[in-house]
Formats: structure tokens, sequence, C-alpha cells
């Protein structure tokens, strides 16, 4: 992990400092919610339904055990005991009472954490793969330049105040579990026919009103000039990015519309920063730099390969021989060191939110850290936390801890590991709710045997069309809708974030008119139900799609329309 240094902390506790300033003023009326609200989102403090919530950056999804205790003590004395992990790798607290606000910031910065830039019309988050320095597939390492990218980006003061807020993934992998391709900008790192490391580019992506996969700009930038080329495309964003309507101002929308006219401009723009402005030099990223960044990421003391251990064999020491069988199908992944796995702990569990963890559970899951996995942690894309760590003669001892914590169900990649954001309950942009339809799919898909039999599904569920639960990129897709002030339901169906199982990245298609909120599940479950009547041996739910099309699934979805006929009657 990237470790601060004694300049970042400075920084981190210099903002905190700086925003209990700001908080004392506005509480005390010298500082008006109007002038508050941008300084605040540049904290990572929103005003929600119900009360503030506070989104933590966890940059490209890597925790320590230290920082994982803090936010699951800020959960217990700040919040009503518990937390959220999002699909950009993030925390987020949705009960802090403001005037709290600059206690929980000093509480961050002790473990040298913050909410800079979590919010706002900036550049966000850098997220990249969870598996990233751990993975059998990965090519290249793309922590050390994420963590450069992370340093560049924050609080660039060219790029404060954007038209819309701007996301950057980064992979490394032959297999895209990062979403590039649903990004403002996707960095793909590649090396070219000498050998050298440099980015395949994509830029424009994004969900939203407007679900569009990015377009790739250059096919090799080297790394050193990376900084450079993603200067210029936001600078040539910020100049001619629509400012006047907010769902027209995404990057993907000035892309779409002007084509090569804004590759051209960024060409110009990138040379233009070499040629002529005054030290724009100094953002080429030099060697000594970069191997400063990346002696933080090499492999924890004592992880060293060692002899292959038959963890399957092992099943029959535990309390659950079949159900560990399941999980080490599941939730454990191969390894770049010999003799090691990484392990995904599931936080998809009936009676929860999909990514919430209350501050038990995540004190527990700081104890599997620590015991299994060299203190280490990664917030997934799916909101699921990862050990990386783990030796493979410790997983049937790692199964039963797990298993006593609540992380071990075997459902990694399978329809009860469903995305969905908090929705209606919590955020004030939702036109429904997200959580009780992911309640009533988990209570109707409790048998593993089924789940198991469905195979691999991403079900991934939004509470509006800024798509937080990346709906877009679901196999089956939901969207909470408005009517006239009522909860209803879009469905879609094939869409992809480009990881393996579905590998081009795709939004999906909508079935037919919303669904009444009682007759989601219903229709989820026909769609299945269909699927699994029709289709080939061994073929996956997102291949039966492609090859069946939609009109089959979408024929048995409208038949569960019992209370959408009684209204439209």
């Amino acid at each position: 992990m990237y470790q601060y240094t004694d300049f970042d902390r400075q920084f981190v506790r210099a903002r905190a400092d700086q925003f209990r300033d700001q908080l004392k003023r506005n509480l005390a009326g010298q500082l008006g919610d109007d002038e508050f609200r941008p300084l605040r989102l540049q904290n990572g403090w929103y005003i929600q339904r119900h009360a503030p919530m506070l989104r933590v950056a966890v940059p490209y999804g890597e925790l320590n055990s230290r920082q994982l205790r803090a936010l699951a003590q800020i959960a217990r004395e700040f919040d009503r005991s518990y937390a959220h992990f999002t699909t950009r790798q993030n925390v987020q607290y949705n009960w802090i009472p403001l005037p709290q606000a600059a206690d929980v910031m000093d509480r961050l910065a002790s473990v040298d954490m913050h909410g800079i830039q979590t919010s706002g019309n900036c550049i966000r988050n850098i997220t990249s793969d969870a598996l990233a320095g751990v993975a059998a597939d990965e090519e290249i390492d793309p922590r050390p330049y994420c963590e450069i990218l992370r340093q560049w980006s924050t609080l660039h003061p060219e790029f404060a105040f954007l038209p819309r807020k701007f996301k950057i993934a980064v992979s490394g992998a032959r297999e895209d579990r990062a979403a590039i391709g649903w990004h403002d900008i996707g960095l793909k790192l590649v090396k070219n026919a000498a050998g050298e490391i440099g980015f395949r580019v994509q830029v424009g992506g994004g969900m939203g009103r407007t679900p569009i996969i990015g377009s790739v700009i250059s096919e090799f930038v080297p790394w050193q000039q990376i900084l450079v080329y993603i200067e210029a495309v936001v600078r040539v964003y910020n100049r001619y990015g629509r400012r006047d309507n907010a769902y027209k101002a995404r990057i993907k929308i000035l892309v779409k519309a002007e084509g090569q006219k804004f590759f051209d401009a960024v060409a110009a723009e990138f040379a233009a920063i070499l040629a002529h402005d005054v030290d724009g030099d100094a953002q080429i990223v030099t060697q000594a730099e970069f191997d400063r960044v990346n002696a933080c990421f090499v492999r924890p003391a004592g992880v060293v390969p060692r002899a292959e251990f038959d963890a399957a064999a092992a099943a029959a020491q535990t309390s659950a021989p079949k159900a560990y069988e399941r999980w080490l199908q599941r939730n454990v992944h191969a390894h770049q060191v010999a003799g090691y796995r990484a392990v995904t702990l599931s936080v998809k569990r009936a009676g929860q939110a999909p990514g919430d963890a209350t501050d038990v559970q995540m004190d527990l899951a700081a104890d599997l850290a620590d015991r299994y996995s060299c203190g280490e942690l990664r917030v997934t894309h799916d909101q699921n936390l990862l050990l990386p760590w783990v030796a493979a003669s410790d997983l049937p001892a790692l199964y039963e801890a797990a298993k006593a914590a609540g992380y071990a169900t075997p459902n990694i990649g399978l329809v009860t590991d469903m995305i969905a954001c908090p929705g209606g309950d919590f955020c004030a942009l939702a036109n429904a709710r997200s959580i009780p339809v992911a309640e009533e799919l988990t209570a109707r898909f409790d048998d593993l045997d089924e789940v198991f039999d469905i195979g691999e599904i991403d079900l991934h569920i939004s509470g509006c069309i800024n798509s937080c639960g990346h709906h877009h990129s679901g196999h089956i897709g939901i969207l909470g809708v408005d009517k006239d002030g009522t909860e209803w339901y879009q469905l879609t169906l094939g869409g992809s974030d480009g990881s393996d199982h579905a590998p081009v990245a795709v939004p999906g298609k909508v079935i037919g008119p919303s669904f009444a909120a009682s007759e989601v599940a219903d229709a989820v479950e026909a769609i299945l139900d269909t699927y699994r009547a029709q289709r080939l041996s061994g073929e996956k739910f997102i291949d039966a799609v492609h090859r069946l099309g939609i009109d089959p699934f979408k024929v048995a979805a409208n038949a569960q329309r019992t209370a959408t006929a009684r209204a439209e009657a």
C-alpha cells in the first residue's frame, strides 16, 4: 500500500483544520449555506434526504486494518453503527450530524484518510481492479500509476470546477475488472512492440441518461507522458463542455457530439503543453518519481512463493464441507504468487442492504485481514471486501472465521451478489427505493442450489437515472423511476461491464414499460426461469440473452404485470 509521507499527513490535517473553520463559521451564521455548499462538497459532505452523507475516499480500493477499524469506530460513535461500501471503492455514512463533521474529518486524518474530491465537479477517486498487484492474469500492476494520478489530480487548481464530475479507472490485467469503458477516462496498461509500457486510452464513457462506452482516443501513450495527456483531455473538456445543462455536461456528450474534432483538439493541446506551457514538461513522470511511489507496492514481508496446498482436499476439516467447496469455487481467486490466494468477503447477506456493514462486521473484517492477509483489504467494484494475501494453507481456517463473522456466503458473481445504490431510502436524487427490491430478490433466491444452477449473472439496481447502481452494465438491470409520486421500475437486459463473462462493454436494452414495485421480483424470476428452460448445456445467462435476443425474456416478464394491468385498466 502507499505509505503517507510527512507532507501527505500535514496536507490532510491542514485540510481537516480548514474544514473545521469553515464548518464553525457556517454553524455560527457567518458563512451562508450557499457559500458553504461547495466547500463541504469538496470534502465529501452531501445533504441527503434525511441527514448529511459523508463519502470517504479509498484510493483504488486499498485499505489497511487500522483504517477499517477507524471507519468502524466512526460508524459506532458518529453514525448509526454501519457504513456502506460503494461501486467506486469508497465508503459512505448516512447519519452523521453536520455539527460533528469536523471531528470525523480529524478522525479520518489520524489514519491517513479524508473525503477530498469524493464529491463536486472535479476528478473523483481513481478506481482500479480490486485484484491489482495479486491477480494471476495481471500484466502490469496499476497501483503505482493510480497513486501518481491521485496525487496529480488532488486539488488540481485548473480542474476544481469542471462542467461535471469526472471519473478515471485503470486496469493492468488481461481481464477488465475495473469497467474502464464506462468511465470518463479509461486507462489500460499495455506494452508496445518494443516492450515499452504505456496506456491505451478511452474517453467519453459514462452511464446516466445517455449510457455510452468510451471511445479509444489513443492506442499508446508512454507512461511517462500520461499526466500530460490526461491534462490535455481534461483541459479540452473544461473549455468546451456544456455548463448550461447538467444532463449534457459530462464529457461523453462532448465526445459524442464532436467526435474527431475532440480528438484533434486533445492532440493539439497535448503538443502545446509540451512545447509552450511554462514548465509543461514538469508533468512528465520521471523514473525516480515512479520508483519512489512504486516502492510502496512491494509484496508484504513474508509473502514468498511456497508449495501449493490442496485446499479442496481439506474440505473434510471444515464444519460444512459442501458450503466450503462452494466458497472455494466462488469466493477464492487465483494468485500470482505460488501458494497464495485472494479471497472475497461477501458483503451481500440477508437482512442488510448490498454493501452495508456494521461496525462489528468491519472490526471482524479487520481482524481477518490481520490474521490472514498481512493487514490489507480491498473494497471491490461489486461492493464487497477482498483479502489479497491469503496463504492457501490458511483457507480452511479462514473459511471458518469468515463464516463466523458472516462473510462466507458463497455467492460471488451470482444473482444474490447484486450491486445496489442506497436509493430513495437515503438519496435525495432517487426516484425509487433500491434496498427493498434487493431485499426481496435476496429472499426470493435464498436457495444456494438454485443460485448455483442459475450461474454467473450481474444484477444491478439503481434508484434513479444517475446510475449509481450501474444498472446499465447489469446482465439484468433495474432502474427506479417516478410516475406521479409512485415507485416504478424499468428492466434492462444484456448489459455488461467488460469483464470476461461478457468481454464487450455494452448498455442493456429496456424490455418494455415500467413494472410496479410489487412486480419486479416476479419479473426477474420469470426472466431467469425462461433462461433455465431455454439454455444450452453450459450456457451462461448473458450468452443465452445474446443468442435468443430479449423477446422471450420480455414476454415472460410482461406476463407478471398484474398490478400494471390493473393500473392501466
